[in-house]
């Protein structure tokens, strides 16, 4: 595992464009973007998502970011973490696994990016709530807080929202 490598990662509700971003963030600062575990995952769900296939999702997004870590240049770009599924298992199920809890302490992040509900919904088959994503903005922001997490929130519409974020990444450069 490469200690020097700082995990920045892009987090938030659904259909605020952390994908794309990640993927451009990468491109910016000529390294990898470990992708989101779960939608591939999801995607080929044939029943309902249950407790244990946020377990699976948990262990595949670790094991995703350790394989994509020694590719990385300086930084590893990270499409949403592991507090993820704490935050869908809690409102899913009304519980997180304590897997996921034993371990979300374990492996933390250097900076956080968290997305603004700003962007338009984008319907998309693996997105379920259009209605609820200012209730998951706070309580993504009351995850962050609980976690101590330096993180900042990225607002704007497309070249915007990216410019915001370098320049969100690179002031947190200059203090680390």
């Amino acid at each position: 595992m490469k200690a020097d490598i700082i995990k920045i990662a892009i987090v938030g509700p659904e259909s605020t464009g952390k994908s794309v971003l990640s993927a451009h963030l990468a491109k910016q600062y000529n390294t990898v973007w470990v992708p989101e575990y779960a939608r591939e995952y999801c995607a080929k769900l044939t029943e309902p998502c249950n407790l244990q296939d946020e377990i699976n999702m948990f262990y595949g997004q670790l094991e995703l970011e350790n394989k994509l870590l020694p590719e990385a240049n300086k930084l590893l770009i990270c499409d949403t973490t592991f507090v993820t599924v704490k935050i869908w298992s809690d409102y899913m199920f009304g519980e997180s696994p304590k897997e996921v809890l034993n371990e979300l302490p374990k492996h933390p992040y250097d900076f956080y990016l968290l997305m603004d509900v700003d962007l338009p919904w984008q319907p998309d088959p693996l997105r379920d709530f259009p209605d609820k994503r200012e209730h998951f903005m706070q309580i993504w922001h009351n995850e962050l807080y609980v976690l101590k997490a330096n993180y900042k929130v990225i607002s704007g519409y497309g070249n915007i929202r990216f410019e915001n974020a370098v320049h969100s990444i690179d002031t947190f450069l200059l203090k680390y």
